[in-house]
């Protein structure tokens, strides 16, 4: 099983980043890259790879410890960047980056604990991608027109185990499938801001 665990924002969230890429598509060279589907649209916390069948029920566990001692907390779609001369187009966070690192950090260590080879260790960068390319491209006038776009904030609340069909077709475009396997839900914050703050 391909799996990594993930964040995924709200219905109303993805809609609104929907609208974006929209705008984003009408620009000079939009069709020589490949942009994600909705469906796709999540924080990648930790990716695990191909997981045996026996292995699950162990990472499951330790994800689900991860989720327990981790706060709810805060966040929001904001801006823009890229990775490797516009390999891959995203949109980034802002709110409380510090618990998402945590809860990135928490979910590879989750796997490491289970048995699942995780390579080298690097740094948590936030990111939703929106377009893949497979060569270099000047993605700017994309990454300045996600500048000024951000989302609502919203409450995370739960942390997510996604299983990756890749795609089998052959058809050129087609996207992965993602299925979510399970679910934890975050501690309850203590006390926080009030929705809308």
């Amino acid at each position: 099983m391909r799996l990594f665990a993930a964040l995924l924002p709200p219905e109303d969230v993805t809609r609104a980043l929907g609208r974006e890429v929209a705008e984003l598509k009408r620009l000079p060279g939009a069709d020589g890259l490949r942009w994600t589907g909705r469906p796709g649209w999540h924080f990648t916390l930790a990716f695990y790879g191909e997981v045996d069948e026996e292995v699950v029920p162990d990472l499951s566990a330790h994800l689900e410890r991860a989720a327990r001692r981790t706060p709810s907390f805060r966040l929001a779609l904001r801006g823009g960047g890229q990775f490797g001369h516009g390999r891959a187009l995203w949109t980034g966070a802002e709110g409380d980056l510090p618990t998402l690192r945590l809860l990135a950090e928490r979910s590879e260590a989750a796997a490491r604990k289970a048995g699942v080879p995780m390579g080298e260790h690097r740094r948590y960068k936030a990111h939703l991608t929106v377009a893949r390319s497979r060569d270099a491209v000047d993605v700017r006038p994309y990454v300045d027109a996600l500048r000024g776009f951000g989302s609502r904030m919203w409450t995370v609340d739960g942390l997510s185990l996604v299983r990756s069909h890749l795609p089998k077709s052959g058809v050129p475009g087609e996207q992965p499938r993602y299925e979510e396997v399970a679910r934890w839900p975050l501690r309850p914050a203590e006390h926080g801001p009030a929705d809308g703050s």
